[in-house]
């Protein structure tokens, strides 16, 4: 059964996606048709991404500039998530896998980032096993409270704490998306998330490996 803040993560993904689409339908966006000579990234333009300073999951400290020249996977949740963000991991880098297999240049030119929503418990010695179930190169993100809104809104994404029995079995309602950043940290697409019809094994890391394909030069 979906709970509260699974809920909400559904419902703020939706809301935004459509933002997204809205406003950059005009440019190439979504509507357009995906081998079209003149397709453009859908997300060329918008006011995504942006400088911060955070630590990683061995405790050192980690600013976007340590990713230039990089393309970045950037999704963002926590690791006390009971389903919806380890199934979105699992989706995302089993693409990236399945890219880096079938284009091993391109694949060592992404790095794959995961964005803590929940600093109070995803220190960097939470973060560590819980990354490196994923990826080898997943590099898991926390901070102050403080680090963590404003790289929240640099992404345009939100998040909110859901209490619970006990206080510190609390859940988090946040934005289910998954950012594809260019080499300059500049969005390119949304990677596709959160399809009912399939699992974490099937149809979804497909999907992100094609998207893959689209953008990473």
């Amino acid at each position: 059964m979906m709970n509260i803040a699974d809920m909400g993560q559904k419902i703020v993904r939706a809301t935004l996606i459509l933002l997204f689409g809205a406003a950059l339908a005009g440019c190439g966006g979504p509507g357009a048709p995906a081998d079209a000579p003149s397709a453009r990234p859908p997300l060329e333009g918008a006011r995504i991404g942006g400088p911060f300073t955070l630590i990683d999951q061995n405790g050192k400290t980690v600013s976007d500039t340590d990713f230039a020249g990089k393309y970045r996977m950037v999704y963002f949740g926590y690791s006390f998530c009971p389903d919806i963000c380890p199934v979105d991991l699992q989706k995302l880098m089993r693409g990236l896998a399945r890219f880096e297999k079938a284009d091993p240049v391109r694949g060592a030119k992404i790095a794959p980032i995961f964005i803590s929503f929940d600093p109070a418990r995803d220190t960097p010695e939470a973060l560590k096993p819980f990354v490196a179930r994923y990826h080898p190169r997943l590099v898991g993100l926390t901070g102050t409270p403080e680090q963590i809104a404003a790289v929240a809104k640099a992404y345009a994404v939100s998040y909110s704490k859901v209490e619970g029995s006990e206080p510190d079995r609390y859940l988090m309602a946040h934005t289910q998306l998954a950012f594809l950043m260019d080499p300059a940290g500049k969005p390119l697409a949304l990677l596709p998330l959160d399809d009912p019809t399939t699992d974490a094994n099937e149809g979804e890391p497909e999907k992100v490996e094609a998207e893959l394909a689209k953008w990473v030069k």
